[in-house]
């Protein structure tokens, strides 16, 4: 395979794998919205505790999107470890979006409807960002590469004789 073609293949995979992303993503923002925006007008709870419940549902539904659509041709073992995490990670992005729109509020004291909405989406990109670099450097990790898998697979059929360690009787 040509440096090109190999650089071609990657771009399309990791092009493949920001589709994906995003389309839980999205999927997620609708569940973040929908939950922040019912939170916030049909009870007294403030806006920035409002957009944590929220975060926390979306949060949940993109676990389930991300390990069983776009991550799931990756390393499957250690679920604990992946799902704590994608859970530490996760909490970072809620701050990161939160503190976003924790600022607008208080520190500016852009709270109205529209206002919260527009930090609120902010926050979620800036977010976001965070998001899919952890999740896809730290939380579902790429399976071995293909080229090591056929070495290792060319070294176990080898059938040469091996020379007998010292420690063996």
């Amino acid at each position: 395979m040509s440096e090109r073609s190999a650089l071609r293949s990657r771009l399309e995979a990791l092009t493949r794998e920001l589709v994906k992303f995003g389309a839980v993503g999205g999927a997620g923002v609708v569940v973040n919205f929908a939950v922040f925006n019912l939170v916030r007008h049909l009870t007294e709870v403030p806006v920035v505790r409002a957009s944590i419940v929220a975060t926390v549902v979306a949060t949940g539904t993109n676990y389930l999107g991300y390990r069983y659509f776009t991550y799931r041709d990756r390393d499957k073992q250690g679920r604990t470890k992946e799902l704590t995490l994608f859970l530490l990670f996760s909490v970072v992005g809620l701050v990161i979006e939160n503190g976003v729109l924790y600022i607008a509020t208080y520190g500016f004291d852009w709270d109205s409807p529209l206002q919260s909405n527009v930090f609120k989406f902010l926050g979620i990109a800036v977010a976001t960002l965070f998001r899919f670099w952890s999740y896809r450097t730290w939380v579902f990790r790429a399976l071995p590469a293909r080229k090591a898998v056929e070495t290792a697979e060319s070294f176990l059929a080898d059938d040469s004789p091996r020379p007998r360690s010292a420690s063996r009787r």
